[in-house]
């Protein structure tokens, strides 16, 4: 289920490493020093935020069928 959310990575000079997003799960987010960490962190963010959606018995978003991954 999880490689069918939306991400969207780019580089934070703020931060100096990239972030990653996932707009349709609220507040998920990671980061890393390159594009493949980034990548690797969200997707466990991904896992762990609906692991924790289903605990509280929160609603979890249909992915809407895209997977992007900008940078």
């Amino acid at each position: 289920m999880i490689n069918k959310y939306e991400i969207i990575i780019y580089w934070s000079d703020e931060d100096q490493s990239y972030i990653a997003e996932v707009p349709e799960l609220p507040g998920c987010m990671a980061h890393g020093d390159t594009y493949e960490f980034a990548l690797a962190n969200i997707k466990t963010a991904m896992e762990l935020w609906i692991e924790t959606a289903k605990k509280f018995k929160d609603p979890i978003p249909t992915p809407k069928g895209r997977r992007l991954a900008f940078a």
